[in-house]
């Protein structure tokens, strides 16, 4: 079977389930595991992804406006690789690659059309859907059921520890800097599962919008910023947009030191395998001395 895939997290579900030398293709921001970035991309933004939050903003909206897709599908290329199956996504047109942009590219270009899979994980149960989706499609199902269970266990484990302390502190997560976003999806169950109590965004609905003042009204215990598309040096250098507002030194999570940032783009934005270390990194930064499971401090994950 020869498989493209044009969303990361079906990537890595893709070879957690062993399919990776099945993969032929892959989008322009599969990159996990490392090995894949050698395969042929097939997409490219169509807009320039350096700058700030606010001007990465400002392009993705521009782009909105003449367009119905912020990205580019390379149909040649497609082509040539001769897929027998496609995984994209249907749950956000502005993260990666979606369905409407696979069915474009893939119209008078296939003589027998590949079968496509379409993920659409907006929350865990969601999440772990697909991984049977694309089990059952590249014909793995058992194997699937199997990871899905060691990850599932994983997470109950955290879970049970976590919310076994007592008191549950006050959880901002931000998924977006500027303009202010905080999670949603499958952030808030994570959140829930991890010890704390969420205080923006809604499983299973899109990431909302919120104001400076939301956030220090709410004055949470703990703030955990893990941007969209953006990595740990990155993350840090935006920082600034927050850190230079005169309330900040004020605010509860500041004044304890418990204000965390993380690799947004690899682990909690990922709707896939690594949302298991995903949790164990927010059981870490909401539960401080009680879980050691080797992120705090690394590369991946920082105060």
């Amino acid at each position: 079977m020869r498989i493209v895939s044009l969303i990361s997290s079906a990537t890595e579900i893709l070879c957690s389930l062993g399919l990776g030398p099945s993969l032929v293709g892959r989008s322009h921001e599969c990159d996990f595991p490392a090995w894949v970035t050698e395969l042929p991309s097939c997409t490219e933004p169509k807009f320039d992804i350096t700058g700030s939050s606010a001007e990465i903003d400002q392009r993705v909206k521009e782009t909105l406006r003449e367009s119905t897709s912020v990205y580019r599908v390379f149909e040649d290329r497609l082509r040539d690789l001769r897929p027998d199956l496609i995984v994209t996504q249907s749950q956000c047109d502005v993260c990666a690659v979606s369905l409407r942009d696979v069915e474009q590219a893939m119209s008078a270009l296939f003589p027998n059309q590949p079968r496509v899979v379409a993920l659409q994980p907006n929350c865990l149960d969601d999440v772990w859907s697909d991984v049977q989706r694309v089990g059952a499609a590249a014909q793995v199902e058992d194997f699937a059921k199997q990871r899905l269970h060691e990850w599932q266990t994983r997470m109950h484990e955290i879970a049970a520890r976590a919310n076994s302390w007592g008191r549950r502190p006050t959880v901002a997560c931000i998924e977006w800097i500027e303009p202010l976003m905080a999670c949603g999806n499958w952030m808030p169950e994570l959140v829930v599962r991890a010890g704390g109590q969420n205080l923006f965004g809604e499983a299973g609905r899109h990431s909302p919008p919120i104001t400076w003042g939301d956030l220090v009204r709410a004055d949470p215990d703990v703030i955990f910023v893990a941007p969209c598309g953006f990595d740990l040096s990155r993350t840090r250098r935006e920082m600034a947009v927050l850190t230079a507002r005169p309330e900040w030194p004020k605010l509860r999570a500041v004044r304890n030191g418990r204000v965390w940032i993380a690799d947004g783009n690899a682990y909690f934005n990922r709707p896939g395998p690594r949302l298991v270390e995903s949790l164990e990194m927010l059981a870490e930064a909401i539960n401080p001395g009680a879980f050691a499971f080797g992120h705090r401090g690394c590369e991946e994950f920082g105060e």
